[in-house]
């Protein structure tokens, strides 16, 4: 029996082939087939010598199955085939435990567990498959164009009302000032921060990790105190530089301010928790990566503001046109798709955006020209557009007389203009730079953020707008493109002139108490 159960070394595959292939040739019922082929395949191949010796032996045989039963079976698959011979080879060792040595019932226990792992892969093997085939009809994409006329018209009708919604209470706070502009794009931030970080904070809350949504939201506030107190130190110096009681917080704003973070520091330090090392640290990581890609680049879309709301209300709207006639384009033409990030979007929808929205660029840069209220820097936040702002204008904004070609000239004859020149604003140009960026580049703050959906398996970053999703849904371009115009601005627009607050400030930092007394007999 020792050297019966010695040369039992099967491979599960190799029994399966061997059942299926000598069934056909042996003269007996399928049952003892079964029996002889898991004990021949291994004995012919390795131990040859050792045959006569097993034929002698007495063999444990299963009860034979009925001709019915045999005939209803269905064909063995090779994991079946295995499980089978794994069967019979469990039912010997339990016949022969009693006569065999401890050491060769481990020995054979050790094989058969192995054999049990290989037909565990071979299960999984065969039903891999299958489950991409379910990924993939999951990860079907149907484009706008192929959708049902119900579908479609349902979703253009949601879509549409909240984007009207949206609009009409941008142009309200427009309307109301430039303070109201201010708190709705802190309102924004707040609201995207909250979205991003609730992310990871749904797994804090499985572990029970205590503070970690405090130390998110403290972190948040620090940096907006850091970010908007340099803003509003900057634009309104003639403000808080002659107040006792500003002066210090401006003088002392930034070492006040890294105290603020170091506190944070501190406190996330102190409170880390065995056992969860790794997953505070990628917490901490997650919530500075929010703080640089949502506080950050608002911080600057807050500076366009100050600067005068047309660079913060003509950003917005490039992105906003590109959207929505990118969504027409592609409703309506959309066969093409443009990128596997975002599947929904089409080229078509990309170059019709991009076409219509320098189109509209042009459209809005000549209305916002003649406003005082849209092109004036911010100096009082409590004006509205009906306060009557006057401003003397950067030169950006004035038009410039351009003389037309001798062909172009008489083009124009034809088409009823009497003047051989045309009066164009340098804004005018500079919005075709700033409308190919919001259509060929502020996309890809999109499509960023749809990889980011990816990663972590959601549709939506929130579902506060309807047919839009989250805030961070509409706000992931907005972002990119208001960093973008402030340092287009400040690179290439922004004249250079010298204020009454940055005197104040100089002479406040570089004047003891003596020489700011005697500049100030001076200018008296």
């Amino acid at each position: 029996m020792a050297n019966r159960f010695g040369n039992l070394h099967i491979d599960p595959v190799q029994s399966a082939n061997g059942h299926e292939s000598d069934s056909s040739d042996s003269s007996h019922d399928s049952e003892m087939d079964d029996d002889d082929d898991c004990s021949s395949e291994s004995s012919n191949s390795s131990h040859g010598e050792e045959e006569d010796e097993s034929e002698s032996e007495e063999e444990v045989e299963e009860e034979p199955e009925s001709d019915e039963e045999q005939e209803v079976r269905p064909p063995l698959s090779p994991t079946s085939a295995a499980n089978r011979s794994l069967n019979i080879l469990r039912k010997r060792v339990k016949a022969s435990k009693k006569s065999m040595p401890p050491k060769q019932v481990q020995r054979i226990q050790e094989e058969e567990r192995q054999k049990q792992q290989v037909a565990e892969i071979q299960s999984k093997q065969e039903k891999e498959p299958h489950h991409h085939a379910k990924e993939s009809e999951k990860e079907a994409v149907v484009l706008l164009a192929d959708q049902s006329s119900e579908v479609k018209r349902a979703n253009f009708a949601v879509r549409t009302l909240w984007t009207l919604i949206m609009i009409g209470g941008f142009f309200a706070c427009f309307a109301a000032g430039p303070l109201f502009v201010i708190l709705l794009v802190v309102l924004v931030q707040g609201l995207v921060y909250k979205e991003v970080i609730y992310l990871a904070n749904v797994p804090s809350r499985e572990k029970k990790l205590p503070w970690s949504r405090t130390t998110n939201w403290y972190f948040l506030f620090s940096t907006n105190y850091f970010f908007y107190g340099e803003s509003l130190i900057h634009y309104f110096q003639h403000v808080v530089f002659v107040d006792a009681f500003l002066l210090p917080l401006a003088t002392h704003h930034r070492f006040i301010s890294f105290t603020l973070y170091v506190i944070g520091f501190v406190f996330f330090v102190a409170n880390l928790k065995k056992g969860h090392y790794r997953f505070q640290f990628s917490q901490f990581a997650w919530t500075h990566m929010t703080l640089l890609l949502v506080v950050c680049q608002s911080h600057f879309i807050i500076n366009n503001i100050f600067e005068g709301l047309i660079w913060f209300f003509l950003p917005a709207s490039l992105v906003i046109t590109n959207d929505i006639w990118a969504y027409i384009f592609g409703f309506f033409f959309g066969k093409t798709p443009l990128i596997k990030l975002s599947p929904k979007k089409t080229v078509e929808g990309f170059v019709g955006g991009w076409i219509m929205t320098i189109v509209f660029g042009m459209l809005f840069a000549t209305l916002f020209l003649q406003f005082p209220y849209m092109i004036c820097p911010v100096k009082d936040l409590r004006a509205s557009a009906f306060s009557g702002l006057t401003c003397d204008p950067n030169p950006v904004f004035v038009p410039v007389k351009h003389y037309l070609t001798p062909w172009m000239a008489s083009l124009a004859r034809h088409l009823g203009m009497r003047n051989n020149f045309v009066m164009i604003a340098p804004l005018q140009w500079h919005v075709i730079i700033m409308a190919c960026f919001a259509s060929l580049i502020a996309p890809f703050g999109g499509f960023f953020a749809s990889g980011f959906k990816r990663a972590f398996k959601i549709k939506d970053f929130g579902h506060s707008i309807p047919g839009h999703g989250g805030i961070t849904d509409r706000m992931d371009c907005q972002f990119l493109m208001g960093l973008f115009s402030y340092m287009y601005y400040q690179s290439f627009i922004r004249s250079s002139t010298l204020s009454v607050g940055s005197v104040l400030q100089t002479a406040i930092y570089n004047l003891n108490g003596p020489q700011q007394m005697e500049l100030f007999d001076h200018m008296r």
